[in-house]
């Protein structure tokens, strides 16, 4: 998986829930979007990046949306 491209796609993701003025529902509303709509591969990618690139060139409502809900996201393996 290219991370530069789910940057970009999670970043205009992001774009379309921050015209909600609570904080609480865009991070809601990406990490919702995220679950429902991108394969588990795709969500481990994007976090991976997170974690090894700190966040590079990520929205900050991305990394709190991922950090607020990254148990749901990418579940701990066993």
């Amino acid at each position: 998986m290219d991370a530069h491209k789910l940057v970009k796609m999670a970043n205009d993701i992001a774009t379309f829930f921050e015209s909600d003025p609570d904080p609480a529902a865009v991070t809601d509303g990406i990490a919702g979007h995220l679950r429902r709509f991108w394969d588990p591969r795709m969500r481990r990618a994007l976090v991976r990046h997170i974690d090894e690139h700190a966040g590079e060139g990520c929205k900050p409502t991305v990394l709190a949306a991922i950090a607020g809900h990254r148990d749901a996201l990418v579940p701990p393996t066993n």
